[in-house]
């Protein structure tokens, strides 16, 4: 089983209605939007999609749904309290028409390696599927070091890429120094794409394209093409969005801008509580100066 991990692929959040059930329609129309603007995959059941407050059987039908929905890659988060829930969400996942799997740490726990690795090692040997490890020490406390990473992929043929999300674009050069064309890489922080790209990132699994993938997509392009004079304008623009995606009530914002661009609802999942004031108006003024210089592609 083979896949291409490239280009744009949305964290895609989670549409939920008034009575906040998740807003299946909503999804279906949303995923299909973004493959239209040329993204390459879709992750669901990450950070971004709230996946901690999804119970297992809501994560299984989105990922239903959004494979029903595209013909490009859907690739979820497989995160859980518990080693045996992850491993139980990747084998539902495969069976539902995931084409690939983010793998994450454990919520809540975090360890030494000795222990970390046993958990991913059992997600990543759940299916034949290929994996991303997703690294993300500022979020889940856990850091995988690039020799830790090329050891998984030294033992499981399926790790084929990795999200790197430490903030550190030196952790993409070191994981290439090491693994060389064995490993697919990926930015996984907004704020630090360009930098990302240069330093040799093949993908980008991104928060802002879920309300901008125009100008998300073209930005890649203009990364990956080494075009940085034309890249640094739009990204210039872009950066005051795109850092929304670096704080903790990243979702809430994303969402909200997301709402603002008529996407979807700005509806969220405690304990996360929607924005309100100098807190709102300050993201509203941010994202009102952006939508009133944004430029023509």
């Amino acid at each position: 089983m083979s896949i291409r991990f490239e280009g744009v692929m949305p964290a895609i959040t989670t549409p939920f209605a008034a009575d906040l059930s998740v807003d299946h329609e909503a999804l279906t129309q949303t995923v299909q939007w973004l493959a239209g603007y040329g993204c390459s995959g879709i992750v669901p059941c990450g950070s971004l999609g709230e996946g901690a407050t999804l119970e297992f059987d809501e994560k299984v039908a989105l990922i239903e749904t959004c494979a029903r929905a595209v013909d490009i890659p859907v690739i979820p988060g497989i995160a859980a309290l518990s080693t045996h829930e992850a491993v139980k969400l990747a084998k539902a996942a495969a069976h539902h028409g995931a084409k690939g799997l983010m793998v994450l740490p454990p919520y809540v726990y975090s360890s030494d390696w000795r222990e970390m690795k046993s958990h991913l090692a059992a997600v990543i040997q759940a299916t034949p599927l290929p994996c991303i490890i997703y690294n993300n020490p500022v979020a889940y406390k856990t850091d995988f070091k690039p020799e830790q990473i090329l050891e998984l992929a030294n033992e499981f043929d399926n790790v084929k890429a990795v999200k790197e999300s430490s903030t550190d674009v030196r952790r993409i050069t070191a994981i290439k120094a090491l693994a060389g064309d064995r490993l697919a890489l990926g930015v996984g922080v907004d704020d630090v794409l360009v930098e990302g790209v240069a330093a040799g990132a093949q993908f980008w699994i991104a928060g802002l394209v879920d309300a901008l993938p125009a100008e998300s997509v073209r930005l890649f392009e203009l990364a990956r093409a080494g075009r940085y004079e034309e890249a640094a304008r739009l990204y210039t623009w872009f950066l005051p969005l795109l850092r929304l995606d670096t704080v903790p009530k990243f979702v809430q914002l994303i969402k909200l801008v997301q709402e603002k661009l008529g996407v979807c609802h700005h509806r969220v999942r405690g304990p996360r509580l929607a924005l309100e004031g100098a807190e709102l108006a300050e993201a509203e003024a941010v994202i009102q100066h952006a939508l009133a210089t944004r430029p023509a592609l």
